[in-house]
């Protein structure tokens, strides 16, 4: 390259860069090369070590640390364009693991916000979690499979309990979903995977319309598994 266009090219590179939001150092990408590295460290060996029934889950990475502030951040900081890279990683991993290999290829559904949420946050985590995983993936995407009809208290500090009580009947079938009959399951996307109340809570709203659950992907899962107990079991598809 001419030492002109070298020269412009860095200038212009410069002029780019925005801080990292983790730790405020310049990058041209959503993360410093530093904070990269350690949210990769975080990845799990086995990232489909809960995949097993009643809801099979798929993590990334574990929920804590780094991972646990770049969450943080992407939803109460203003800064959606982290869901990007955490997006592409999960759907990496989703590609890299045996249980991708289904014969029928799911439709992607987000876990929903509440509309008052949605437009005091300005955006859905788990939906562009969602999009950069389908563009990742090649999957099909329905952003509105689901949507929810109660504003719900925060789950965080809740018990067990206090969460499935929380989240009863907190989800409806979105438009995208109710107008056809699906000759395929679905792949739900969230966040973070925890107790499993959200999840489970989806899950019974779509059952109970015929339509077929494969399971749950998510950015994070617990060090700490919860046990999946519910009374009624849902009738998932694989």
């Amino acid at each position: 390259m001419p030492t002109w266009k070298h020269s412009f090219h860095n200038f212009l590179n410069l002029f780019l860069k925005s801080n990292c939001p983790l730790c405020q150092r310049p990058t041209s990408g959503e993360f410093c090369p530093y904070c990269t590295k350690q949210l990769q460290k975080c990845q799990h060996k086995d990232p489909a070590a809960l995949w097993r029934q009643p809801i099979p889950v798929f993590g990334w990475g574990m929920y804590g640390g780094i991972v646990k502030r770049a969450i943080a951040v992407m939803k109460y900081e203003n800064q959606p364009q982290i869901a990007r890279p955490l997006g592409q990683w999960l759907g990496e991993a989703w590609l890299l693991s045996n249980v991708s290999k289904c014969e029928q290829q799911p439709l992607v559904v987000p876990i929903p916000l509440h509309p008052h949420k949605q437009k005091t946050r300005g955006y859905n985590q788990a939906a562009l979690i969602a999009q950069s995983f389908c563009q990742t993936t090649g999957l099909k995407l329905r952003l509105n499979g689901l949507k929810r009809v109660q504003e719900t208290e925060a789950q965080f500090g809740l018990s067990v309990s206090e969460r499935e009580n929380n989240l009863a009947e907190a989800f409806a079938v979105g438009e995208e979903l109710s107008r056809r009959r699906l000759h395929v399951p679905v792949l739900l996307v969230d966040d973070i995977y925890t107790t499993g109340a959200t999840t489970r809570s989806a899950v019974k709203i779509l059952n109970q319309n015929g339509i077929a659950v494969l399971g749950l992907v998510a950015v994070t899962t617990p060090l700490k598994v919860y046990p999946q107990v519910m009374s009624d079991k849902p009738i998932i598809n694989r």
